[in-house]
C-alpha cells in the first residue's frame, strides 16, 4: 500500500497572503519526495478560505519543477465548472510539462456554495459530470471528436497538441453504484467514507472490486482512500491536533453540505454536534502503534493507497515534522518487497 500527501491549503488566517500559502504546499511537496511519499494530491476550492487552490494544474506544474519522480495527482479537478475543450488542452500542456508524472483526478464538486456562485446549481453536477468526463476522456484519446448534446454541439476538432505520455483519469466518487461503473469503464478510483462506519468503506471497496473485474480495459486500476489522519508522539500533541482540526471542521462543515455562510470569502466556522474526542477518533490521531494497526486494516481489504490528509491548520513546521515521523515509523510496515517493486 501506497501513501500519498494530500496539500491541504488552508488561509484560516487571511493574513497569510497566497505568496505565504503556495509556498508552503510546494515546500510540503518537496518533503514529501524527499521521505519517499508515492505522490501529492493537490486540491480544487474557489472563493473560499480552505482547500484554496484554483488551478489545480499550475500547481502541479510548479511542483514539478521542483521534484522528479512524484506522482502529481489532482484531487480533484471540478469538471462542471468547465469547458472540457478547454480543458482537456490544459490538461495535455500540464502533462508535458509534468514530464508526464500527473494522474488527473477529476469530480463533480462538493461545495454547493462554491458551485452557485459559478452557476452551477449542486444538485446540477451529477449529470454535468458524467458527460463531462466521458467528452474529456474522448477528447484526450481520440484525435477527431464530434458531440451532440444540450450542452455540448460541435463539428469534428481535434485538441492540440497530442498528448505524448498517457494521461490516466482518477474518478472520485462516494457512492458505490458509481464506484461500481467508473471501475468498470476503467477508471482510476479515489473515494472516502468520511464519517461513516466501517461497513460504508467495505461497501466502495468490493464495489470497485466488481467493477474492475467487469471492465474490459486490461489497466491495473487503483483504488485510493483519502483519510484525515496525525501521527502523534503524545497526548499534548493529539490534544493540539484534535483542538485545530475541530476548529477547521466547523468551516468544512459549512460548506460541505451545510449553510454556505462565508464572508468576503472566509467560511463562518459553526457549532458542531459531533463531539471533539469523536473527530479525533475519526481522523486516525493516534500513536505509531495504533496507526499501523488502523492502516494495515486498509491494506488487508486491498485499498492501493491511502490519502494521507494531515493540515488542520497547524503551524507549518508541525506538519513536516509529523511527514518525517511517519514516513519513518510507518510507510516502512507498508513497503513492498524489493523484488515486487522491480518487477513493476
Amino acid at each position: 500500500m501506497d501513501f500519498i500527501h494530500f496539500l491541504s491549503s488552508h488561509m484560516l488566517d487571511p493574513a497569510m497572503g497566497g505568496k505565504r500559502l503556495y509556498k508552503g504546499v510546494v515546500q510540503q511537496a518537496i518533503h514529501a519526495e524527499q521521505l519517499g511519499y508515492r505522490g501529492v494530491a493537490i486540491p480544487e476550492h474557489h472563493l473560499i478560505n480552505i482547500l484554496l487552490i484554483p488551478s489545480p494544474l499550475q500547481m502541479a506544474v510548479k511542483i514539478a519543477a521542483h521534484t522528479s519522480h512524484l506522482k502529481l495527482i489532482t484531487s480533484v479537478c471540478q469538471l462542471p465548472l468547465r469547458d472540457m475543450r478547454i480543458f482537456a488542452g490544459e490538461v495535455i500542456q500540464a502533462q508535458a510539462l509534468c514530464d508526464g508524472r500527473l494522474m488527473l483526478g477529476v469530480g463533480k464538486g462538493a461545495f454547493g456554495y462554491e458551485t452557485a456562485r459559478f452557476g452551477v446549481p449542486i444538485e446540477e453536477t451529477k449529470p454535468r459530470f458524467e458527460e463531462d468526463i466521458k467528452l474529456l476522456e474522448a477528447l484526450l484519446t481520440q484525435e477527431e471528436v464530434s458531440w451532440n448534446s444540450p450542452r455540448y454541439t460541435f463539428e469534428p476538432l481535434t485538441i492540440m497538441p497530442r498528448p505524448e505520455d498517457p494521461i490516466p483519469l482518477m474518478a472520485a466518487i462516494m457512492n458505490p453504484i458509481g464506484i461500481e461503473a467508473a471501475a468498470k469503464a476503467g477508471y482510476h478510483v479515489q473515494t472516502t467514507p468520511l464519517g461513516g462506519s466501517h461497513q460504508q468503506l467495505i461497501d466502495q471497496v468490493t464495489a470497485f472490486r466488481r467493477g474492475k473485474a467487469a471492465a474490459t480495459s486490461k489497466l491495473d486500476t487503483r483504488l485510493s482512500l483519502q483519510r484525515g489522519m496525525f501521527l502523534v508522539e503524545n497526548e499534548k500533541d493529539r490534544q493540539h491536533i484534535a483542538e485545530r482540526a475541530y476548529e477547521y471542521y466547523k468551516s468544512f462543515d459549512n460548506v460541505f453540505g451545510g449553510q454556505g455562510i462565508v464572508d468576503k470569502g472566509i467560511i463562518r466556522p459553526l457549532p458542531r454536534t459531533q463531539t471533539l474526542e469523536e473527530l479525533a477518533s475519526n481522523i486516525l490521531l493516534c500513536g505509531r502503534s495504533e496507526m499501523i494497526d488502523r492502516l494495515s486494516v486498509y491494506s488487508e481489504l486491498g485499498i492501493d493507497e491511502v490519502l494521507t490528509t494531515s493540515n488542520f491548520g497547524q503551524d507549518e513546521q508541525m506538519t513536516l515534522d509529523m511527514m518525517s515521523h511517519f514516513a519513518e515509523e510507518v510507510m516502512p510496515h507498508f513497503s513492498k518487497p524489493a523484488h515486487a517493486q522491480a518487477a513493476e
